[in-house]
This record gives structure tokens, C-alpha cells and sequence, in this order.
């Protein structure tokens, strides 16, 4: 499967910005799919993630409250909606999926098999 992240930018604090990653070339709707980031000078970082079922969602920590992750399996694609955005949230976004994922694995990034290319998200103080 391929897939193209889309939709990061500007935006100032307190803003909110949707991010998207369309998939084309596999069965969407059977891999787990997720968003994970990268700051300059820092390690990757797990965002959030949304199960096959399109019912059971897991989030970062530092994310919690402020993002969201759904998919559309009719466009295949998968959305992350952030809102009340902070300085510290400015990173590169990749979108990763995989369709066969454990829980126990699922904020792990080396455990998804195929990404997306990443888009920057800057958030302005």
C-alpha cells in the first residue's frame, strides 16, 4: 500500500489544522493505521493510531484530548484532526499503516511496514 500525507501548515497556538493520508494499492480497510511525528533533534514520536475495526483508538500522551484519528474506508483514508495546538506540537507528521499489528506494538513505529512521506506541521507561539 502507498500512502500521502497532506494538509500540514502554519498555524498559531490555540489553532487546529486536519492532516490526511490517502492509501491506494492495498485493502485499506484491513490495516491498522497511525500517525506518529518527529521534532527536530528528536526521536519519533507516536501520535495515534485506529485499529481495522475503525472502533478502538489509542493515543499519545502528550496528544490526549487535542487530536483525533478516524479513517474513511470508502475514501481510503485516514484523518487526523488537531486542535488547541501548541508550539511544542511542531514536527514532521508521517502516516503508517500495517495489517497485522498487536496491541502491544502499536506505538512502536519499527512495527508498520509501509509510510507515508510526512508533512510539516509548524505551530507558531
Amino acid at each position: 500500500v502507498q500512502l500521502q500525507a497532506s494538509g500540514g501548515g502554519l498555524v498559531q497556538a490555540g489553532g487546529s489544522l486536519r492532516l490526511s493520508c490517502a492509501a491506494s494499492g492495498g485493502t485499506f480497510r484491513r490495516y491498522t493505521v497511525a500517525w506518529f511525528r518527529q521534532a527536530p533533534g528528536k526521536e519519533r514520536e507516536f501520535v495515534a493510531a485506529l485499529r481495522s475495526s475503525g472502533s478502538a483508538t489509542y493515543y499519545g500522551d502528550s496528544v490526549k484530548g487535542r487530536f483525533a484519528i478516524t479513517r474513511d474506508n470508502a475514501k481510503n483514508t485516514v484523518y487526523l484532526q488537531m486542535d488547541s495546538l501548541k508550539p511544542e506540537d511542531t514536527a514532521v507528521y508521517y502516516c503508517a499503516a500495517d495489517p497485522q499489528i498487536i496491541l502491544s506494538s502499536m506505538r512502536m513505529g519499527d512495527s508498520y511496514d509501509y509510510w507515508g512521506q510526512g508533512t510539516l506541521v509548524t505551530v507558531s507561539s
